[in-house]
């Protein structure tokens, strides 16, 4: 008979690569571990000899690759004694933030901008019992005030600055490297606050040094491609802005904290950066749910859109394999989801055989 041994979060399954010691008390909830999805129909209908996997981080316990670092975050901040967290959110962070404090027992802060955060998300925040304090500004006004506010409060930031949410992203690179026996040519990622991929940059470099025979790992690491959107893009710009817009709510960043970190991974991979208008986003959005039955929010399809427009300049070249991050789950932002189905609606019938068969047949 089978035996199976029982996934129980990142931190315990890569133990041994984490700043943690035997005594450490866990706060987990079963997060990584998230599939790796190669694209079929997609690379066929693009016309273009590539494999192009999707790291699906949508499926995290709060629906985004948020929990990978929350989870190590909280677990510190509570092994420091911390009675407290706090972090500044375009939504996605404060969910988690908000889960995990629930999980260890202590008290979650969150500042978010007034009206500009995705329902799902703010259904989460609420739901999981945070303190949510609406600003009248945006997230890089938040996190400003997150950064000030801890001379003055007992709480411990959980934002990306915090150095153990970036030790705990970076396992994501741990989990393609072991499922593809190597790293991928290249990797594609969404980049608002860009500690995501600062993270997994610091995991696959981390990898292809180790030599102990627990993975099959390349020495080779990928060329990191970091997408942004038009409204919200200072690394295609080179600088930072204020006032960012975009439908994209997760990467609705102008002043990136992981900003000098991440311009080292773009030198260092030999990667770059580009950006992308709202329209094509949300056609990569589109397009993988209708072809490959993958529903991400926005943000997390700036990475295929940005893949895709490379592919098809050449930019990465054929045969590559790809790896695209996407990295929140489609339900954080139904509204958005739904004003773009313009074209596929529910049909009302009467409640009776024929009126369901015409429907149908219809529609063949």
């Amino acid at each position: 008979m089978a035996t199976h041994t029982r996934y129980t979060g990142l931190i315990e399954h890569y133990r041994d690569r984490l700043p943690v010691s035997d005594s450490t008390r866990i706060i987990s909830l079963g997060e990584g571990n998230t599939p790796l999805i190669e694209l079929h129909n997609i690379p066929k209908l693009i016309g273009k000899n590539v494999k192009i996997y999707i790291k699906y981080e949508g499926l995290n316990p709060t629906g985004s690759f948020k929990d990978r670092g929350m989870s190590m975050a909280v677990t510190k901040a509570v092994e420091d004694g911390s009675q407290a967290i706090i972090c500044a959110s375009t939504g996605n962070t404060s969910a988690a933030a908000a889960a995990y404090a629930v999980r260890a027992g202590i008290r979650a802060f969150v500042l978010i901008p007034e009206g500009k955060i995705a329902q799902g998300k703010l259904a989460q925040t609420l739901m999981y019992g945070a303190e949510i304090i609406q600003i009248r500004g945006n997230f890089d006004e938040g996190m400003s005030l997150v950064k000030q506010v801890i001379d003055h409060a007992p709480v411990t930031i959980v934002n990306s600055i915090n150095p153990f949410r970036i030790e705990g992203q970076k396992t994501a690179a741990f989990e393609i490297v072991d499922e593809l026996g190597r790293a991928p040519d290249f990797h594609c990622l969404p980049v608002g606050n860009a500690g995501n991929i600062t993270a997994y940059w610091k995991g696959y470099s981390e990898y292809a040094k180790e030599t102990n025979g627990i993975a099959a790992v390349s020495s080779n690491t990928p060329v990191m491609c970091g997408y942004q959107a038009a409204g919200a893009a200072p690394f295609t710009a080179g600088k930072m802005i204020d006032n960012p817009e975009t439908i994209a709510t997760a990467i609705r960043i102008g002043h990136p904290q992981s900003w000098d970190l991440a311009w080292n991974v773009q030198k260092e991979s030999g990667g770059w950066f580009d950006s992308f208008s709202d329209e094509k986003i949300l056609a990569a959005q589109k397009m993988l749910s209708a072809y490959e039955g993958i529903f991400c929010e926005p943000a997390s399809a700036t990475s295929l859109a940005g893949a895709l427009n490379d592919i098809a300049t050449g930019k990465i070249p054929e045969g590559s394999t790809i790896v695209c991050t996407l990295t929140g789950n489609g339900l954080k932002d139904p509204d958005t989801a739904i004003q773009q189905c313009t074209e596929t609606h529910p049909v009302s019938v009467d409640a009776s055989l024929d009126a369901v068969k015409k429907a149908i047949l219809d529609n063949m």
